[in-house]
């Protein structure tokens, strides 16, 4: 397995275990419209990196080669669309914006996690 491959299926796996584990903890220790931003949040962002993974992949991958034109399309088209279904969570107070900004990051903690983890190989491979 290619290490791109194995990266993005930890970062996939990690990003769904943080959403539960967090989101759970929002439950229990807040209000629910905390713990429903944070669920929702990390909901949009996960949704929205396979996505983004689904974009990319079919774009390369020949036969189908894609121009950036339709790639920046459809990217700029989800971010329109999340950010109008942020607004609305917001707007109706069905979340609250701080659970919201911490679901949102989600995807950023397992990518920090996924090059921390990766640069922990790198520098024990090396010592050895």
């Amino acid at each position: 397995m290619k290490i791109q491959e194995r990266i993005f299926k930890f970062i996939t796996l990690t990003n769904w275990i943080l959403l539960v584990v967090i989101s759970s903890i929002g439950f229990i220790i807040n209000t629910p419209e905390f713990a429903m931003g944070i669920l929702f949040g990390g909901l949009i962002v996960s949704i929205n990196f396979h996505l983004l993974y689904r974009t990319i992949k079919k774009a390369f991958t020949p036969p189908h080669l894609a121009s950036s034109s339709a790639i920046l399309a459809k990217y700029y088209l989800r971010f329109f669309i999340s950010a109008v279904i942020i607004f609305i969570l917001i707007l109706k107070k069905y979340a609250n914006p701080i659970g919201l900004t911490i679901g949102l990051s989600i995807v950023v903690m397992s990518i920090t996690l996924a090059a921390v983890l990766e640069a922990k190989k790198l520098i024990c491979k090396e010592t050895v």
